[in-house]
């Protein structure tokens, strides 16, 4: 009879302690996964604040102006704007004070309108510039040394150059 080698005493146990190293690694993975998990969840719960009662927002106000025609300057012969915008400003106060100095204003637009080159006023930048002047000559106090407006914008609701 012939003997068979003998296989070491440690491969077989050696075999089962690999798969039991893995199961505990990927179990002590899953675990420090959960565990980080759980804690990123809890600390992105933000605490409950003191109730701050917010203000409502203000609706904006708005005053539309009557339309605009002026003759531009422009070297390819005889061009006008017409115009037509609305105003934006903080409260109604603001819109009374504009109504009732509306002479001013008017006469301060027709003066910046027709100062303009009508090419100039084609393009995007054109009228970017044309509401900040806007803003400006309509912000101007109506009385020396006086408070100024407040606009806070100018939206045009009509615009032609011909």
């Amino acid at each position: 009879m012939s003997k068979a080698p003998a296989k070491p005493a440690d491969a077989a146990p050696a075999g089962k302690s690999k798969k039991k190293l893995i199961i505990i690694i990927a179990a002590a993975v899953l675990l420090l996964g959960g565990i980080g998990g759980g804690a990123a969840v809890f600390l992105s719960k933000k605490k409950p604040e003191k109730e701050v009662k917010a203000e409502p927002a203000k609706a904006p106000v708005f005053l539309p102006l009557e339309p605009f025609v002026v003759n531009l300057q422009s070297e390819l012969g005889e061009k006008y704007l017409q115009v037509q915008m609305t105003l934006q400003v903080e409260d109604e106060a603001q819109v009374n004070i504009i109504k009732a100095n509306l002479p001013q204003v008017k006469s301060r637009l027709i003066m910046l309108l027709s100062s303009k080159n009508a090419e100039g006023l084609l393009t995007p930048e054109g009228k970017d510039e044309l509401i900040k002047e806007i803003t400006e000559q309509v912000n101007l106090p109506f009385v020396p040394k006086g408070e100024p407006q407040k606009v806070s914008g100018v939206f045009f609701t009509s615009f032609v150059v011909q």
